[in-house]
């Protein structure tokens, strides 16, 4: 199985939408854009010098199957940023491939940023994402409500 990580296109984000808008995706991660025109904007937005928030598409074998991302990139006193990803393929669950896809990510953001920590949110059921994070060496920080739903924050020291 090769797993890579490509470049957003607009045409990427507009699969994605369509994709992480089902049910079984917005359980385990709630999207921040509610139409496409605001999820293409906000891919407009990570294309600018100054952006603060950078992301790739993850492939397999050739086959689109989701995204990986890391938002409020901040360079100012201890250089940050938090991470998000999703595998949208749900055929593609379960199969190590988050894993590596956020392995190969932080590499690439903490060589392109020169982060000294990445902070992960995820709803404290949502055990495959915890495991993913952990096996990449993010630590759970802490335990909170959210709107009625119990989540956690995970962090990475780089």
């Amino acid at each position: 199985m090769n797993i890579t990580l490509e470049k957003r296109t607009a045409d990427s984000v507009k699969t994605y939408f369509e994709k992480a808008n089902r049910p079984e995706i917005k359980q385990v991660l709630p999207q921040k854009a509610k139409t496409v025109e605001e999820a293409l904007a906000d891919y407009e937005q990570t294309l600018l010098p100054d952006a603060q928030s950078f992301g790739q598409t993850v492939y397999v074998d050739g086959k689109y199957v989701g995204d990986v991302w890391c938002y409020c990139i901040d360079m100012d006193d201890e250089p940050n940023c938090m991470l998000s990803f999703c595998i949208f393929e749900l055929e593609y669950w379960n199969k190590g491939i988050a894993t590596t896809a956020v392995k190969k990510f932080i590499q690439s953001i903490c060589a392109l940023y020169h982060v000294k920590t990445i902070g992960a949110f995820t709803f404290a059921h949502n055990q495959a994402s915890i495991k993913v994070l952990e096996k990449n060496g993010f630590v759970v920080m802490e335990e909170f409500e959210d709107d009625g739903m119990l989540s956690q924050y995970l962090q990475l020291e780089c």
